[in-house]
């Protein structure tokens, strides 16, 4: 698929409080913001992470055929998110002190990398690596 891009699109409850946690948590950037038209949820964000982009929603049952989508109410995630980042620890522990829960804390890996697992408030499980350096 040539110029294809992947891009995660986040269903969440409390999409404002979202936004701000993944500016807090990832140093995000909102790039744009559409709100409902006469209530609090939003009906689309974009946040860039470095060059990479996100968008995310809140969930909207009503549209979807009457059927939440977001993990606080379906009880999970089955998809983790991967951030490759200069300092696996430090990721984590930004994203930890914004509100984050660390349910891998970083190690070592036998594939050789850094690597954690942070689950956002929203439900959505993260992911973070950076490759150890090669031994001499």
């Amino acid at each position: 698929m040539a110029g294809a891009s992947l891009i995660p699109h986040l269903v969440v409850n409390g999409g404002s409080k979202a936004v701000e946690f993944y500016k807090a948590a990832l140093g995000a950037v909102e790039a744009f913001r559409m709100p409902e038209e006469n209530g609090p949820r939003l009906m689309h964000a974009e946040l860039h992470v470095g060059d990479d982009k996100f968008y995310l929603c809140d969930d909207f049952p009503e549209y979807c055929g009457g059927k939440a989508r977001s993990p606080a109410v379906l009880g999970g995630t089955a998809v983790t998110i991967h951030l490759s980042v200069a300092n696996c620890d430090e990721a984590v522990s930004r994203m930890a002190a914004a509100g984050g829960t660390v349910v891998m804390p970083p190690w070592d890996s036998f594939w050789g990398d850094r690597y954690a697992k942070v689950l956002d408030p929203f439900g959505h499980e993260w992911s973070f690596s950076h490759p150890l350096a090669k031994a001499a």
